[in-house]
């Protein structure tokens, strides 16, 4: 992938957050300690959707998938970040970069889509509720979630693409704890400026395309709610979508904050702290904000440890 024209770099030095051997450690101890929240989470919350019959509806389906996703973008960053907090070389081969930022951002550019699709089935669930069922059929979130993956391989793709074929042939040090695609853009020795305008548009319409769709299905969901009489039935409807709200603001304001904007408004300490938040805190709060509040989600939890009890008494 662009090895031609690097000849000169054969693997880069992620600098991570810190050079001092004691933050380092505690780094270690919080972030494997995230990720093995992250985990057990994600895995967690897929498990009992599959497991109970009653979450086997739409909204459950998107939300195994997020989980999912989530799973794999900690994947993607926390391990290498792992090894690297204890490592002194902190090396990582030119094609181990590119394939950590391709899967890095086909995951992120999914789940912008994922989001939006979730986005869409609240809005079908609270303003077209008698209609719900036939709307949203396994067939159409099945299309939904086979768009957002195509979606995300394309972006990414082409963002890596774009993104290799740059000649770096001085510096290979990143400062970065990973391989993102502005700390690489900053390594480059030739004009990235076509490069910045192709992922800056890339970008821009992802996050366009999904902030429409998601704004369009909260206004009619708003519209929706304060058309509702009782008091009850507007804490139900708003209940249903309030969780999903607060992890699309979460998720969109720091992607928003962290890659529309040009490579001479990168920051080392401020965009580090952000990268932190979107690649290992917003997977592992994931599963507290969409699941562990959520009723149907505990009470699933209850039966499946139910069934298990049972079945361990019978034997």
């Amino acid at each position: 992938m662009g090895n031609k024209n690097n000849t000169n770099i054969h693997h880069f030095i992620l600098m991570g957050l810190t050079e001092s051997e004691e933050i380092r450690q505690v780094l270690f101890m919080v972030f494997f300690l995230i990720y093995v929240i992250t985990l057990l989470g994600n895995a967690g919350v897929i498990l009992i959707i599959h497991l109970d019959l009653q979450l086997h509806t739409p909204m459950y389906f998107f939300l195994g998938q997020l989980s999912f996703l989530d799973l794999c973008c900690s994947t993607v960053i926390m391990p290498k970040t792992l090894e690297n907090l204890l490592n002194s070389s902190k090396h990582i081969s030119f094609m181990g970069c590119f394939i950590q930022m391709y899967f890095f951002v086909f995951l992120g550019a999914t789940e912008f889509f994922l989001l939006s699709s979730m986005a869409y089935d609240r809005y079908v669930a609270i303003c077209n509720p008698l209609q719900y069922p036939v709307v949203m059929s396994m067939k159409l979130c099945c299309t939904l979630i086979t768009g957002s993956y195509m979606i995300g391989f394309t972006d990414s793709l082409v963002n890596v693409l774009c993104t290799s074929h740059l000649h770096f042939c001085s510096s290979n040090v990143v400062y970065h704890f990973f391989c993102d695609i502005a700390p690489i853009l900053a390594l480059s020795c030739t004009d990235t400026y076509d490069t910045e305008i192709m992922i800056f548009i890339l970008s821009s319409i992802t996050v366009m395309v999904s902030l429409i769709t998601i704004s369009v299905s909260y206004g009619s969901i708003l519209s929706t709610i304060l058309k509702i009489n009782s008091a009850s039935g507007k804490q139900k409807a708003f209940s249903t979508c309030a969780s999903h709200l607060l992890g699309v603001i979460i998720f969109f304001c720091t992607m928003i904050f962290t890659y529309l904007k040009p490579k001479k408004s990168y920051s080392l300490g401020r965009d580090q702290v952000a990268s932190v938040f979107y690649t290992m805190v917003i997977p592992m709060l994931n599963p507290l904000i969409y699941s562990l509040r959520n009723r149907e989600v505990k009470n699933a939890f209850m039966r499946v440890m139910q069934k298990r009890e049972g079945s361990r008494q019978l034997k």
